[in-house]
């Protein structure tokens, strides 16, 4: 159902391109764009391998939507399509270049001759998961598990750092009217994976007075975990690297909070049987002790929330309670992951792959955020210009805790709906 939507009457001219924070008349659509594109030739550092471009406006199919992005996302979908790895975005889509951003807020500017939800002048967030929609998964089952599923601004080639970028209408969310648009475009990617790995796998899905280990306590992903464990009256253990970052962590309502630092058994896992392996046991169990501290002694975690990968698995698997899950949705420090199985199989833990979250799941978490019962927790916006000084920052871990925006058509931060824009402009 589209949304109630009052358009605010403006002038403004019709052109081919526009400059940046320029508004075209609503639902005109020039022929080019500003965006920040990656060729395959440039794979590299986002600084390098994004380069600032004019491009075609995107056409649209009769199911998809164009949007005017008022602001994007920074996240590492950004960051791995620019160094090319795990995979290079090209030998997906097999286009010239690539636009990369897997979260926006904007405004709905056109849509396919399908399209019955939305209409021009809705104001929205994206999800990033497509799907062709027509097989057994799409239809009655899982979407996620779709071998038509891909990820928006990943594995297409139209991502959110332009001035419009086209989706299919299933994409959209209402946007949360009470956020800015910079806060607005900051959370859905990091959120609506967060909520699948904790809710998402039964019948491991998180249930009051339980507790979960969360690694990267203070990032976009376990700033959104800790807070949905609380939503659920669940325990949340935050993992940091960093002192300064406790409090934040502790303010988002950690049970406990631990800092890696003061343990030494990360990155692979030494040959079992080895003085290395003793070694690294010994940390391990310390680790392990911490985290009693916390949950109380002998209660292990009932879910570990991964996403560091190589430094942090074996760990992970180690501390996990029988019968436990640790689930898994990226591999932030490396691919290689190790572990002692005979703490799996002996133990009955369960390992979950975790991919982003199909509508429904993206929509409950987005409800959430509607609802005021979670803070976005946007730590820093960045001009247009410095989109490639935001994902080095990333690239680097010189982040500030939270989630990060770069403002698109919205000329300054702040603003909250269309009229602020315009008004911010004159």
């Amino acid at each position: 159902m589209a949304l109630d939507t009052t358009i605010f009457p403006y002038e403004a001219p019709e052109k081919d391109l526009y400059e940046l924070g320029e508004i075209p008349p609503m639902g005109f659509v020039p022929k080019q764009m500003y965006a920040w594109a990656i060729r395959r030739e440039r794979h590299g550092e986002p600084e390098t391998a994004m380069q600032l471009e004019v491009v075609d406006v995107p056409t649209l199919d009769s199911n998809e939507v164009l949007v005017l992005v008022m602001a994007a996302g920074i996240n590492y979908n950004g960051v791995w399509a620019s160094l090319g790895t795990p995979i290079s975005p090209f030998d997906g889509h097999g286009k010239p270049f690539h636009i990369a951003g897997s979260d926006a807020s904007g405004i709905v500017w056109a849509v396919g001759d399908k399209v019955k939800r939305w209409n021009v002048g809705d104001e929205v967030v994206i999800h990033c998961n497509q799907d062709d929609g027509d097989d057994e998964h799409c239809n009655g089952g899982d979407p996620m598990y779709s071998e038509s599923q891909r990820i928006w601004g990943y594995e297409t080639p139209d991502g959110s750092f332009a001035q419009f970028t086209n989706v299919q209408a299933q994409q959209l969310m209402p946007r949360p009217k009470h956020l800015t648009w910079e806060e607005s475009a900051c959370y859905t990617l990091t959120l609506a994976t967060a909520y699948r790995m904790l809710f998402g796998h039964e019948p491991h899905d998180l249930k009051p007075g339980q507790n979960v280990l969360v690694w990267g306590a203070s990032g976009g992903l376990g700033s959104y975990a800790i807070q949905l464990i609380n939503t659920a009256g669940a325990n949340a253990i935050g993992v940091i690297s960093d002192e300064t970052k406790r409090d934040f962590v502790m303010e988002l309502g950690a049970k406990g909070v631990i800092n890696r630092k003061d343990f030494n058994c990360w990155g692979q896992l030494p040959t079992v049987g080895t003085p290395e392996y003793n070694e690294w046991f010994k940390e391990a169990r310390k680790f392990g002790k911490a985290i009693w501290d916390i949950t109380g002694k002998g209660v292990n975690v009932d879910m570990v929330f991964e996403h560091p990968g190589e430094s942090t698995f074996p760990v992970s698997t180690f501390v996990c309670k029988k019968g436990g899950m640790v689930v898994i949705c990226a591999g932030t420090t490396g691919y290689n992951l190790t572990f002692d199985v005979r703490y799996m199989w002996m133990h009955q833990k369960r390992l979950q792959g975790s991919h982003f979250a199909h509508l429904k799941q993206a929509n409950a978490a987005n409800n959430l955020m509607v609802e005021r019962r979670l803070d976005p927790c946007m730590s820093e916006v960045f001009a247009w210009d410095d989109l490639r000084a935001a994902h080095m920052k990333m690239l680097r871990n010189e982040h500030k805790p939270g989630n990060m925006s770069v403002l698109v058509q919205a000329p300054k931060t702040g603003l909250r709906t269309l009229e602020d824009a315009l008004e911010a402009r004159r």
